[in-house]
């Protein structure tokens, strides 16, 4: 229809430049509609050839190249394809979406490589730091510090193997997050109380706890079963880690909460401390690999740095969300949600 409508705008201004010269020369009104008639008709007809010919069938060429395109067809399928009736506006439609869409995969590639360099890097320096203190200890002990100094020599061997734990832990930790990355760990969905998961995980930390004088909390109205359907060994894993930061990133004589919320279809598990808290600007990181909102703390406590990107991977394989809300110097929530189980099930 635009295609019709442009020629027919084409053809109308030369039939009436052509009438109005003639009319110019004439002074004739019925010379000037003859004109004006046979100017339109012969203008409209070539027009309307050399628009086909040269610019019409070549936008229809692009717009079946860049709809087959957008589809993953075959671009040779395209000339057999019955098009659209306004292939001008489509293909300006499609080139609009097209270079949206070419947009957002190159930010896409420039966010993956950022995040690599920092990965890279955040490896290089988590592994540079435990083999180097490896390295010195070893060296000092080589020197003949286990004849010199018996009792040093056997603190720098307890600092040897501290580091090799730590790096055993790093290790570790990489090797899951590319298997649950990659989707190697299977999800074994039962059916389990929550409840007494809880409990049982309460119990086995609270030797921890009390070394940092932390309180684990869980009110006793948490006596009924509250039934989910998840992989009980990795909840049990999810919860560790969260109860595990709140202890170290919580204060001296605070508390560590655990509630459990029912949702519709979901249950609702937030664990929250009373400890020094996140800045704004750093929670939507904080479940990146390696990231630590305060690193030089963050290594004197110790940990991998990949505890709540393996927690994140965990709740995404179970096709439910996990997020975090937290106020500097008040403290922390971890909040995610869990497949609810009703009895008759």
């Amino acid at each position: 229809m635009r295609f019709i409508l442009l020629v027919f705008i084409n053809a109308c201004a030369v039939g009436l430049s052509i009438a109005c010269v003639n009319f110019y020369f004439q002074h004739s009104w019925q010379h000037f509609l003859v004109t004006f008639a046979i100017s339109f008709a012969i203008s409209f007809l070539t027009f309307y050839y050399l628009f086909q010919r040269y610019i019409y069938s070549k936008i229809r060429l692009i717009y079946k190249l860049v709809h087959n395109l957008k589809l993953g067809k075959d671009l040779k399928d395209a000339l057999g394809e019955k098009m659209s009736d306004d292939p001008i506006n489509d293909v300006e439609q499609q080139v609009r979406d097209w270079a949206k869409e070419k947009k957002k995969e190159i930010d896409r590639l420039k966010e993956q490589e950022r995040f690599r360099r920092e990965f890279l890097s955040n490896v290089a320096h988590e592994f540079k730091t435990p083999l180097f203190a490896l390295q010195g200890y070893i060296d000092a002990l080589q020197d003949g510090m286990m004849q010199e100094d018996i009792e040093l020599a056997t603190q720098f061997l307890r600092k040897a193997s501290s580091n090799l734990d730590r790096l055993s832990f790093l290790i570790k930790d990489l090797d899951e997050i590319s298997r649950l990355e990659s989707g190697q760990i299977p999800i074994n969905f039962q059916k389990f109380d929550l409840v007494v998961l809880v409990k049982e995980i309460l119990e086995s930390m609270e030797d921890k706890a009390s070394t940092h004088d932390v309180r684990l909390v869980f009110k006793e109205k948490y006596q009924y079963p509250t039934l989910v359907r998840a992989d009980r060994e990795k909840v049990r894993q999810v919860f560790v880690n969260l109860i595990s930061n709140s202890i170290k990133y919580g204060k001296r004589g605070g508390q560590t909460d655990i509630r459990i919320y029912e949702l519709f279809e979901t249950v609702l598990v937030e664990v929250t401390d009373d400890g020094i808290g996140i800045e704004e600007r750093n929670l939507p990181r904080i479940f990146e690999r390696f990231f630590r909102t305060d690193r030089s703390r963050s290594r004197k406590i110790g940990g991998s740095g990949l505890g709540l990107s393996i927690v994140k991977h965990i709740i995404e394989a179970h096709e439910q969300t996990i997020n975090v809300r937290s106020t500097e110097g008040v403290g922390t929530t971890f909040a995610f949600t869990l497949e609810k189980v009703t009895p008759s099930m």
